[in-house]
């Protein structure tokens, strides 16, 4: 297993615990249970920007192009209508 695979699968393993965890934080009726999965998303989160960013600081991510002006003008007035 190469070392972007091993990032693939740790990044695609948290991004559906974090979903996991989003639900239970849904369903959840004891404020202390609630808080305890808010916490434990919040670091998972962390855990998938530092996961992100070492997938691109060793090019195996690169990020899309930021959005031009026109595109974005058209979106606005896209969901403005």
């Amino acid at each position: 297993m190469t070392e972007k695979v091993a990032l693939d699968d740790v990044l695609s393993c948290t991004n559906s615990v974090i979903t996991l965890i989003n639900y239970s934080i849904q369903q959840a009726n004891n404020k202390n249970f609630r808080d305890a999965l808010i916490t434990a998303r919040n670091n998972l989160e962390n855990l998938q920007w530092n996961i992100y960013l070492i997938n691109k600081e060793k090019g195996y991510y690169v990020p899309a192009a930021p959005a031009g002006e026109a595109d974005i003008e058209q979106v606005k007035q896209a969901v403005s209508k």
